[in-house]
């Protein structure tokens, strides 16, 4: 399987994908026709819940060809496991309510915001990613991959997308803004998660 497709129109997930990708020769691309499907609503209560239900409608758009979907976020000790599921819009007044995603900035603002005064040692938090990778309609397998570090009180670099100027690696020493796509795919939830869907990809096909 050496071209897969992700169910996202989001630039910055398929670059995160593909700098995984490209250090085991595969190649990853969006769905075919994806802005133009049936948008799929992300009510689930959980990462996983929410990445099958997109894999497993957009896969029905694409007979007999295994499709990738993922949910992710930032989970912070501090606020309570927030924005978990939310992260993408946590800048609506009510983020369980609001059916868009709003603005990386403004979702990044009202972190720094409700952190204002933590100390460092009490920002902790994690980047999580579950991917659910389906065919026809039915979920084959899911994968977990997660990310500690620090949320830091102002954001630095200017790669990644999300809550990535924010997010401290300790690890490293950097922000995942401060990577580039393949390095962060090292590190990173999405990256963690994805060498697992590989893996067990690769297994599939040689049985």
């Amino acid at each position: 399987m050496r071209k897969i497709l992700i169910a996202t129109s989001n630039p910055g997930k398929l670059r995160d994908f593909a700098g995984a990708a490209l250090r085991h020769g595969v190649e990853v691309a969006g769905v075919p026709g994806f802005s133009s499907l049936p948008a799929v609503v992300e009510d689930g209560l959980t990462f996983e819940a929410n990445a099958r239900k997109k894999a497993e409608a957009y896969s029905q758009h694409v007979p007999g060809e295994t499709i990738v979907a993922d949910d992710s976020g930032l989970e912070i000790d501090a606020l309570h496991g927030a924005p978990g599921v939310h992260s993408a819009r946590y800048a609506a007044d009510e983020p369980d309510k609001a059916e868009t995603n709003t603005d990386d900035a403004a979702n990044n603002a009202r972190v720094l915001r409700e952190l204002n005064g933590v100390p460092t040692s009490q920002r902790t938090g994690r980047f999580v990613c579950v991917l659910a990778a389906a065919r026809d309609g039915k979920t084959l397998a899911t994968f977990r991959g997660v990310a500690e570090g620090i949320i830091l009180d102002a954001p630095r670099g200017t790669n990644g997308f999300g809550y990535d100027p924010l997010f401290y690696f300790p690890e490293i020493g950097k922000t995942f803004a401060e990577l580039s796509a393949e390095e962060k795919s090292k590190y990173s939830h999405r990256g963690a998660a994805f060498r697992e869907f590989l893996d067990w990809c690769e297994h599939l096909c040689n049985n």
